[in-house]
């Protein structure tokens, strides 16, 4: 038997504003840091190596909750821009870390700048205390969900 009530619309759902408001973001901070020359995956990749100092891939992959491909992907990607170096570990030469230069500790100011921009541009319409609030909402749904990779796309 079919019923006879209409199906929800896109727009009553929470997930469908959230996903709208997420895509904007995200788009809009995209093409700030490809202006630098970087993804966001690559800016997440460095922001966390700005304030680890020198890390063995396997920490910074648990860290970012994401997998050792991933950041070994990235790891090279970042070493073709010259932005990372690779080093030796002295106490095992089968293992290394990873380090931002000088050209990336640089880097990662200017992509931290860019971020608040970014936040600035689509929550600054919020009154502190919304934004506050916002902040809070999301995490704890974060938290509930046990969300704990590292969004990079």
């Amino acid at each position: 038997m079919l019923s006879s009530s209409s199906p929800s619309t896109l727009e009553a759902h929470l997930g469908y504003w959230l996903r709208m408001v997420s895509n904007g973001v995200s788009l809009s901070f995209a093409r700030k840091v490809e202006c630098e020359g970087v993804t966001v995956a690559e800016w997440v990749f460095l922001r966390a190596l700005y304030d680890t100092g020198s890390v063995a891939p396997s920490q910074l992959a648990d860290r970012m909750a994401m997998t050792k491909g991933a950041i070994s992907k990235l790891a090279d990607r970042l070493l073709e821009k010259s932005l990372i170096e690779r080093r030796a570990n002295p106490a095992d030469r089968r293992a290394h870390t990873l380090a931002l230069n000088r050209e990336g500790r640089e880097l990662v100011p200017r992509l931290a700048a860019l971020a608040d921009e970014n936040d600035e541009e689509f929550f600054g319409a919020l009154a502190p205390d919304e934004r506050r609030r916002l902040e809070q909402l999301l995490r704890k749904i974060a938290e509930e969900r046990e969300l704990t990779s590292v969004p990079v796309d």
